[in-house]
């Protein structure tokens, strides 16, 4: 929490203690969000992160992680974030689901997601990590909130049944370049799997995604880095588009 405050990264926690469990980095997970909670914070949601093959390899695991979503970290769409505020973010972007219902693991399915699903948005997630250069592993980036930063959420609201999530396209341009393109399926074939991953999950550690959350299923695409004077801008084909900038 200190290097969030600085605005300075840290040595990865798994440099200092190397045998730190997944299981105890989520525990320094939730001592930290308990700390903002007993500050005035207040949880509006989840976000899965992992979600991609690649991302997997590259930590050497094979499921995804999970961070909280707090209302402070929520950026209007079209939106300006100052640059100062953040260490290191990158930018991607997501389909978030809104729920109307508690979605309580550990035999939560995809249809349970559905059901339980007001609507879906385009997103943006800002990630960021307090550990310096992303030098992280899964236990790193578990303890720092599943490397959370800030999130945009688009306009145009669907129901489920209203779009093909799957194969839902979407377009991720930087200062109206294109980056790169994604689809539904590139979060571990369905983004409603995601939520079912993330509530099954959470039973775990008896937590329950709860009516009126907000869940950022995981990126359709590569992250990409973000500076002073960028505008990101994700086209959805159905959804809409998502944008935000930077000062």
């Amino acid at each position: 929490m200190n290097a969030e405050k600085t605005r300075k990264g840290v040595s990865p926690l798994t440099n200092m203690n190397p045998d730190l469990t997944v299981k105890e980095a989520y525990n320094i997970q939730m001592d930290n969000i308990q700390v903002k909670l007993e500050n005035g914070e207040t949880i509006s949601g989840k976000k899965i992160g992992l979600t991609s093959l690649a991302m997997q390899q590259l930590l050497g695991v094979d499921e995804p992680d999970y961070g909280h979503l707090l209302q402070s970290m929520e950026v209007r769409n079209g939106g300006v974030i100052s640059r100062r505020q953040l260490l290191e973010p990158k930018v991607e972007g997501e389909i978030a689901f809104f729920l109307k219902k508690d979605l309580t693991g550990p035999n939560v399915t995809v249809e349970d997601v559905l059901d339980a699903t007001e609507y879906v948005v385009a997103a943006l997630e800002v990630v960021d990590s307090r550990v310096a250069g992303w030098k992280i592993k899964l236990c790193d980036t578990i303890a720092d909130n599943a490397s959370s930063g800030l999130y945009v959420l688009g306009d145009k609201k669907l129901q489920p049944h209203q779009i093909n999530l799957k194969e839902e396209k979407m377009s991720f341009y930087k200062n109206q370049q294109l980056m790169n393109e994604g689809v539904g399926k590139a979060a571990l074939g369905d983004p409603a799997y995601c939520v079912a991953w993330l509530a099954n999950k959470l039973a775990e550690f008896g937590i329950t995604l709860k009516a009126n959350e907000v869940i950022l299923s995981g990126a359709l695409s590569a992250a990409v880095k973000a500076e002073e004077g960028n505008e990101f801008v994700a086209k959805f084909q159905t959804l809409g588009e998502v944008k935000v900038k930077f000062e």
